[in-house]
C-alpha cells in the first residue's frame, strides 16, 4: 500500500498522478479543449506521460485497449466531449466484449453552463453505461482524484472491462487540493474448494478430455499455471484469442490444428477463460463420428463469467492461477490416474494430417495468390517475440488457422464482437509496450479502409510496424455467404486492386505491391528491414475463401 500524498492543482493534474500510480505511461488522445487540462498535468508530470495523438478518437481507445490487453494494466484513453466520445464508443464496446482493461476519461459541457446549449453539450454516461463496467458524471474537481482512482481498480479488477467517466469543463480546470487515493493490490477471488475437487473427478473419469484456453487466463496472469496444467497432466488443448501462445506453437500437447476432431469426439471439455459463446459452439461439443455429447465445465476468473446458457457438468470461478492449480491437485489425489495416450496420439494424427494438407496451401503458385501463399512466407518470418494483430474478416481467418504464437501475450484480435478498424490502434500500443519485437498487423482490405489514416500516427510518433494487407477487392466475409443463401451478392465488392500501399507511402510510410507469389517474401524482407511503417499489399484471390462450415449468420 502506498502512502497518502496531498496534490494542489487544476482536475487533470489530479487525474494523470492516479493515472500514473495505477501504472500508466501514455495517454491516448485527439486534441479536444473540453480535456485540456489532462494534456497539461501530463506535461507537467513527474516524469511526463507519454502524449500519443491520433487521427480518429476511435484509434486513441483501441490503442488503449490493447495496451490494457498487452500489459495487463488498464490503458487510459481521453475523449473531448460528444463527438470525440461516441466516436470511441464501438472501441470501448469491443473491451466490454473482451474484457480488456481500459480507462476513458472524457470531456463534459461546463456544470455552470448545462441546459443551455454550449457546445457538445451531452450527457455521456447514459450512452455507455451498458457497454461498461461503471459510467459516471464527476461533478466537482475535489471528487476527480477519487474517482479516477475507483475507474482504475474497478477496470482491472475480474472481470476486466472498461470504465468511463466525464468531467464538466469548468471542474477540470479548477483548482484544489487533494488527497491522492491509495493504490492496493488486486484483490484475487477465491474458488470453491468443492468445485475444483469436482472438477479434477470429472477429469479422471474422462477417457477424451480436452482443455480450451482463452484471453483470460493471459489477461489474468495464469500462463505460467495452464502451461504447468497442461504438461503435467498431459491432456490436449485447444487456444483461442489472447490464450494463443500460452502453449508454445509446435508443442505435442497443443491440438488447435485438429480442433474439428477434437471438439467433436471428446466426451470432456475444460473450458477456462473464455465464454462459450459462437466461437465455441456456445457450449455444445460431441455428438461427431458416433460419439456421445461431451460433458462440458467452465471455469472464469469472476462468478459473473460462468456461462448461464450451456448445460455444465461443472463450473468454478477465482482466480485462475489457483483454480488451475486447485484442479490439478484434485486431479492428482484420484485414485485413479487416466491414460489419454490413445486419445492423444489420435488428435496428434488430425494434427500431423492437418499440417500436410496445409503445406500445398503454404506453397501455392497459384494466380490470382492464395491468401494461405502470404502466411507460408510470413510465419517463417516471424520471431519468437512478435505481435501479430489481426484486423479483417475472410484474411484474418487464414491467420488464425497458420499463425500459432510462439509465446503468451503475442497476439490480439478484436475478440467476440467482432469490430473492424481496431487494427493500427493495436499497432500503436504493442509498439510501444514491446518496443524490441516485431509487430506485424495484418489488414483485410475493408478493414485498412476503416484505419489507414492512422498510419500518419505511426509515422509522427516514430512507430515502425509491418502492415500486410490481403486484397482481395471485396468484403470476403460477406460476400460468399451471401452468395450461398441467395445465389447472388450485393454491396460486397470494393474497386479492385486498390494500392493502399500508396496510401501508406503519401502518409510517410513505405510499401509495395505484389501480384506474383513469389514476390511476397522479398516484399516482407524489406517490410522488416524498413524502420519505418511499411505496407505489404498483396493481390489476392476472391474465389479463395476461408473454407466454413455456416454461413456466419
Amino acid at each position: 500500500m502506498t502512502d497518502v500524498t496531498s496534490l494542489q492543482g487544476h482536475g487533470g493534474d489530479h487525474a494523470v498522478a492516479v493515472a500514473a500510480a495505477h501504472g500508466v505511461d501514455t495517454l491516448f488522445t485527439l486534441s479536444g479543449a473540453h480535456v485540456f487540462p489532462m494534456y497539461d498535468g501530463a506535461v507537467k508530470a513527474e516524469p511526463p506521460m507519454r502524449i500519443l495523438d491520433v487521427r480518429h478518437e476511435q484509434t486513441a481507445v483501441f490503442a488503449a485497449e490493447a495496451v490494457g490487453k498487452l500489459t495487463r494494466v488498464p490503458g487510459l484513453a481521453v475523449l473531448t466531449a460528444g463527438p470525440g466520445v461516441t466516436n470511441g464508443v464501438s472501441a470501448v464496446t469491443q473491451a466490454q466484449f473482451s474484457g480488456s482493461p481500459l480507462v476513458v476519461v472524457g470531456g463534459r459541457a461546463p456544470e455552470n453552463r448545462w441546459g443551455t446549449g454550449s457546445l457538445q453539450e451531452l450527457d455521456h454516461p447514459p450512452l455507455l453505461a451498458t457497454v461498461t463496467k461503471s459510467a459516471r458524471t464527476v461533478a466537482r474537481v475535489g471528487e476527480i482524484a477519487g474517482a479516477v482512482g475507483e475507474a482504475f481498480t474497478l477496470a482491472g479488477s475480474s472481470h476486466r472491462g472498461p470504465t468511463f467517466l466525464d468531467v464538466p469543463m469548468d471542474q477540470f480546470f479548477d483548482q484544489a487540493t487533494v488527497d491522492l487515493p491509495a493504490v492496493g493490490p488486486r484483490q484475487r477471488l477465491e474458488a470453491d474448494p468443492d468445485a475444483l475437487a469436482r472438477v479434477g473427478k470429472l477429469l479422471a473419469e474422462a477417457a477424451r478430455p480436452l482443455l480450451v484456453l482463452g484471453t483470460d487466463v493471459w489477461a489474468d496472469g495464469a500462463e505460467e499455471a495452464a502451461l504447468r496444467f497442461v504438461e503435467e497432466t498431459g491432456v490436449p488443448v485447444v487456444t483461442n484469442g489472447m490464450g494463443r501462445g500460452v502453449v508454445p506453437g509446435g508443442h505435442p500437447l497443443l491440438v488447435t490444428k485438429a480442433r474439428s476432431k477434437a471438439f467433436g469426439t471428446a466426451d470432456l471439455v475444460v473450458v477456462v477463460g473464455t465464454p462459450l459463446d459462437f466461437r465455441l459452439g456456445y457450449g455444445v461439443f460431441g455428438g461427431k463420428d458416433g460419439a456421445p455429447q461431451a460433458q462440458v465445465v467452465h471455469l472464469a476468473d469472476s462468478p459473473g463469467q460462468v456461462s448461464g446458457h450451456a448445460e455444465l457438468a461443472a463450473s468454478a470461478s477465482g482466480d485462475l492461477t489457483s483454480v488451475l492449480d486447485g484442479v490439478q491437485a484434485a486431479l492428482e489425489a484420484q485414485p485413479h490416474r487416466p491414460d489419454w495416450s490413445t486419445w492423444l496420439g489420435d488428435l496428434q494424427a488430425g494434427v500431423a494430417a492437418a499440417v500436410e494438407r496445409d503445406s500445398a496451401l503454404l506453397r501455392s503458385e497459384a494466380d490470382p495468390i492464395h491468401p494461405a501463399r502470404i502466411y507460408g512466407e510470413l510465419v517463417p518470418r516471424l520471431a519468437d517475440d512478435s505481435v501479430v494483430i489481426g484486423d479483417g474478416g475472410d484474411f484474418v481467418s487464414f491467420a488464425g488457422k497458420f499463425v500459432e504464437p510462439r509465446r503468451p501475450g503475442g497476439w490480439l484480435d478484436p475478440g467476440p464482437y467482432g469490430c473492424l478498424g481496431a487494427g493500427l490502434g493495436a499497432a500503436i500500443a504493442a509498439r510501444l509496450a514491446r518496443p524490441s519485437a516485431q509487430v506485424v498487423l495484418l489488414l483485410g482490405d475493408g478493414a485498412a479502409g476503416m484505419s489507414l489514416m492512422d498510419v500518419d500516427t505511426l509515422v509522427r510518433h516514430d512507430l515502425p510496424v509491418v502492415m500486410v494487407c490481403g486484397n482481395n477487392s471485396a468484403w470476403g466475409l460477406e460476400k460468399g455467404p451471401m452468395q450461398m443463401l441467395y445465389g447472388y451478392d450485393v454491396a460486397a465488392d470494393l474497386a479492385p486492386q486498390t494500392r493502399y500501399d500508396q496510401v501508406v507511402t503519401a502518409l510517410g510510410g513505405g510499401g509495395e505491391t505484389v501480384t506474383d507469389p513469389a514476390q511476397i517474401g522479398p516484399a516482407l524482407d524489406r517490410a522488416f528491414a524498413a524502420g519505418t511503417p511499411y505496407l505489404v499489399n498483396v493481390i489476392t484471390d476472391v474465389d479463395a475463401a476461408y473454407p466454413r462450415a455456416t454461413f456466419g449468420v
